[in-house]
């Protein structure tokens, strides 16, 4: 089996197209950032692998995320991922050769959500409805879907065979 944790941002600073990747994180996406390590480390969603883009505001997100995982997953900065549409994002993750049984991306909107969409199953119970009518809605920033697959190889992850097992997102954690 193979998890893969798919996390979008923290909020940014205002878009400014000619320096969009330089833009970094304000002071509540810094928060959220952290809340959701810790949310990841006691749901138990810990990473092998982190692929992240290159784009200082991913960058800045993982460094906010992985004090409060505390463990230390191998991680890649891909300029290839900054911005990504789902196809692009999906041969990274079937590059990938190592066996890592969770993988976490860090990425960009709309990439991320289209990314995350395409890959979810037809839900099978109303908890896993419930879960995908939310990521159909909205994935905001420093949300966190949490993919499944029954696969041995990340080259083997193929569309519409994800099941959503969480999708979490910072505005209900801000109470803990």
């Amino acid at each position: 089996m193979k998890r893969l944790l798919v996390l979008r941002h923290a909020k940014a600073a205002a878009h400014d197209e000619k320096h969009d990747k330089e833009r970094a994180l304000v002071e509540r996406g810094r928060e959220d950032a952290a809340r959701m390590g810790r949310a990841m480390r006691e749901r138990g969603y810990l990473p092998d692998l982190v692929l992240c883009s290159s784009a200082t505001r991913t960058v800045e997100t993982w460094e906010h995320v992985a004090p409060e995982l505390r463990t230390r997953p191998e991680t890649e900065f891909l300029d290839a991922l900054y911005d990504a549409a789902e196809n692009t994002i999906l041969a990274c993750i079937h590059a990938v050769e190592r066996s890592a049984p969770a993988l976490l991306y860090i990425g960009h909107n709309p990439g991320l959500e289209r990314f995350a969409r395409m890959l979810v199953r037809s839900p099978v119970d109303s908890d896993e409805r419930r879960r995908a009518g939310a990521l159909a809605q909205k994935f905001p920033t420093a949300a966190l879907a949490v993919l499944d697959f029954d696969s041995a190889e990340w080259a083997a992850i193929e569309r519409t065979t994800g099941r959503l097992s969480d999708f979490i997102m910072p505005a209900e954690l801000k109470d803990k």
